[in-house]
């Protein structure tokens, strides 16, 4: 393997099957990820987690903290601070409705899949340590769906801090997936006085690492990643800190990237739209295996 590229093996039938109009798409679901930062004298370091190899999706791969977005964030009253919903609507693309379930399913994820909390008792504050055994008790709640995170907010008093999110970019599931997602990617810095933990019952494994490391390890094909995860470490390759990353979000170009799969000569080529590395060769006819 020349890299940690990660593909299903189930992909080439089913690319196939897209390119010859026998697979109808499924319709993506809602989700948003984080690119956790903390500065180090070497530079920010990300935190990452590994998906368990027993993961129907991208098992074995590292990934960031992450996953659906919650119906109920969709228009419940929930505490806020920072950019208004508008804003947010207009940044990402979508809705006032769809912007807040996303914004909160960013800030949502982040405390249920690494401890950290991206809220305080109002806008210029951040709670602080959150590993005691009430906010486990209140964390597992979310994960089980047993609280939404509107309640949670309400309960604790709390509201959840936008500002400390920039938006970064923006990646669709291919049409040829069985399991596909229209996901938003958010860069955060870790709040003062808080840590991350190991709380994902999704993960084996959580790491703090500097972007450059992780990509080499990527080329070396020591780490599992899928495309946007590695595509994302690399954008990070420039920044010194943390602030630095946070403050060029604003100017981020957050169209869509979906991947193509078209029909040429006797091969269906699978390419990413400005990200040329992960561009596949596959058989159009059965038989060989994805370049």
């Amino acid at each position: 393997m020349a890299n940690g590229q990660w593909y299903p093996p189930e992909w080439p039938d089913r690319i196939r099957a897209l390119a010859d109009g026998t697979l109808t798409p499924v319709a993506p679901r809602r989700a948003a990820t984080v690119m956790l930062l903390r500065d180090t004298p070497a530079g920010p370091a990300v935190h990452m987690l590994r998906r368990r190899a027993s993961m129907a999706f991208a098992g074995g791969a590292y990934a960031y903290p992450g996953g659906g977005v919650d119906p109920r964030d969709d228009d419940r009253e929930i505490g806020w601070a920072g950019p208004s919903r508008a804003w947010w609507a207009e940044r990402l693309g979508v809705d006032e409705n769809s912007a807040q379930a996303v914004v909160c399913a960013a800030v949502r994820e982040t405390f249920e899949e690494a401890g950290v909390l991206l809220a305080g008792s109002g806008p210029d504050a951040v709670v602080g340590d959150t590993s005691g055994d009430d906010w486990e008790a209140d964390r597992a709640a979310l994960t089980a769906h047993e609280l939404s995170f509107a309640e949670f907010l309400d309960r604790r008093g709390l509201v959840l801090r936008s500002d400390l999110l920039g938006a970064w970019t923006r990646w669709i599931t291919p049409e040829f997936e069985s399991r596909r997602y229209d996901t938003w990617f958010f860069a955060a810095a870790l709040p003062e006085g808080q840590r991350t933990r190991e709380t994902s019952g999704e993960a084996d494994r959580t790491v703090w690492t500097r972007p450059e490391e992780a990509a080499a390890g990527y080329d070396r094909g020591e780490l599992l990643m899928m495309p946007p995860t590695i595509a994302t470490l690399r954008q990070l390759l420039p920044y010194g800190t943390a602030a630095d990353v946070l403050a060029a979000a604003p100017e981020r170009d957050m169209t869509p990237v979906l991947a193509r799969a078209r029909l040429r000569g006797g091969e269906v080529v699978l390419s990413w739209p400005g990200h040329d590395e992960f561009t596949k060769h596959v058989p159009a006819a059965p038989g060989g295996g994805a370049a």
